[in-house]
């Protein structure tokens, strides 16, 4: 007797869901971005990649040190502040010289998906400082040297609790510093010894450290969202009461991408099935006696990164699952059943082993992936059990056909 399964043509789904148009708002200040994508050659690596551009801090003069903290840099170009007063030698009062604060504790942001409106959570904190600093000449850069340091050291060395990252440039009248702000650091300043009339910051640098969601659990498609933060006295990014930066605000936008995969493989000749008893057809007529269950066990491979469900659908109905029928339109029931690879996780941890596909979905309406499961085998059950096979046989030389379709479906 044969069974023919027919499957929908959903052998290859890749998701990329995306916007064609942004606000102007949302291009404004700085973008980053990150993608998930599954890599099949590292298939246990489900996280998203930064793929925004990073500046000459962590791409040339500290790469070393950025990938060991897993930060990244920005430039700022159109960034500057000048001191309101001038900056007296050996001040007291931090604020009244070079000081900065920035956002270093971990900030939450939501991202929203562009046609679905899910969301989900990113965090996000500033982990280093820097920028190109001018003072007049005379004094020149002299002017930030103390007793016992060379004004080079000052620089260089940073001031706690600012982390040192070994980075200077300078020249006469200016230089260029970077320091690391770790988490929850407050501000960090340096003073001359010698007055100086004036200072200038031209560009800012900074380095930041991202927390992204799990994109085995998000949908396919592009998620945007933004923060801002202050900047001025008593801001998120803080300079002194003497420094006025040109800007109050700074406003990060986000992009993240989730191009995930779902594939599936059936054998050539694998949708047309027949059901066969244990040893087939003829051990059976040789021991002369009925057979217990007619079964084929079908295998398919599958590519998975993100949650899905399995669906049923029958050309002949029968209760829950799908029905066999003879040419007098006698029919039986045929039970379906399907084992995931491991790492597919059924519902709460549990293994996906021979589950029941229903009409209704029960039981197979959630199947997420723990990692990316890349071309694992998996297996379709079919089967007639004893009891209904037993009015089949009272019909010999009858053939029992049906069309049952299997859908794997990303859209949950």
């Amino acid at each position: 007797m044969t069974r023919t399964l027919t499957m929908k043509p959903l052998s290859t789904l890749i998701l990329s869901v995306g916007a064609a148009l942004m606000s102007s708002a949302l291009l404004a200040d700085e973008q980053i971005t990150a993608r998930f994508k599954p890599d099949p050659a590292n298939p246990m690596k489900n996280a998203f990649e930064n793929t925004t551009p990073i500046s000459s801090i962590c791409a040339a003069h500290i790469p070393t040190q950025c990938r060991a903290l897993g930060i990244f840099s920005l430039r700022d170009n159109d960034f500057s502040a000048l001191s309101n007063q001038p900056i007296l030698a050996n001040h007291e009062d931090e604020r009244k010289g070079f000081m900065v604060k920035v956002p270093s504790d971990w900030r939450d942001l939501q991202v929203t998906h562009a046609g679905t409106g899910e969301t989900e959570t990113v965090q996000l904190r500033i982990a280093g400082i820097g920028s190109l600093w001018h003072v007049p000449r005379p004094p020149g850069v002299s002017a930030w040297q103390q007793p016992g340091v060379a004004w080079g050291n000052q620089w260089r060395e940073a001031p706690s609790p600012c982390r040192r990252t070994g980075h200077l440039a300078a020249g006469v009248a200016f230089g260029s510093y970077f320091w690391l702000t770790p988490e929850g650091a407050g501000p960090c300043s340096r003073k001359p010894s010698m007055e100086l009339s004036s200072l200038r910051f031209n560009t800012m640098e900074y380095a930041y450290e991202l927390r992204t969601p799990n994109p085995l659990t998000m949908s396919g498609g592009q998620y945007y969202g933004s923060i801002t933060y202050t900047m001025g006295p008593g801001g998120d990014y803080d300079f002194g009461d003497v420094m006025v930066p040109n800007k109050s605000a700074l406003t990060f936008n986000f992009i993240l991408s989730v191009e995930h995969d779902l594939k599936v493989d059936i054998p050539p000749g694998g949708n047309r099935i027949e059901l066969i008893p244990d040893g087939g057809w003829q051990a059976w007529l040789n021991r002369g006696r009925a057979p217990t269950r007619l079964y084929r066990d079908q295998t398919f491979r599958i590519a998975a990164s993100s949650r899905f469900k399995m669906q049923l659908e029958c050309s002949i109905v029968m209760g829950n699952t799908c029905g066999l029928r003879n040419a007098n339109g006698d029919e039986v029931p045929l039970q379906i059943a399907v084992t995931l690879p491991s790492g597919i996780d059924g519902r709460g941890n549990q293994a996906v082993q021979k589950r029941p596909l229903r009409l209704d979905g029960d039981g197979t309406e959630l199947f997420q992936p723990q990692f990316y499961v890349n071309d694992r085998p998996g297996t379709l059950h079919f089967e007639v059990l004893r009891d209904d096979m037993a009015e089949m046989l009272k019909q010999p030389g009858s053939t029992y056909t049906g069309v049952a379709t299997v859908i794997w479906d990303s859209q949950v």
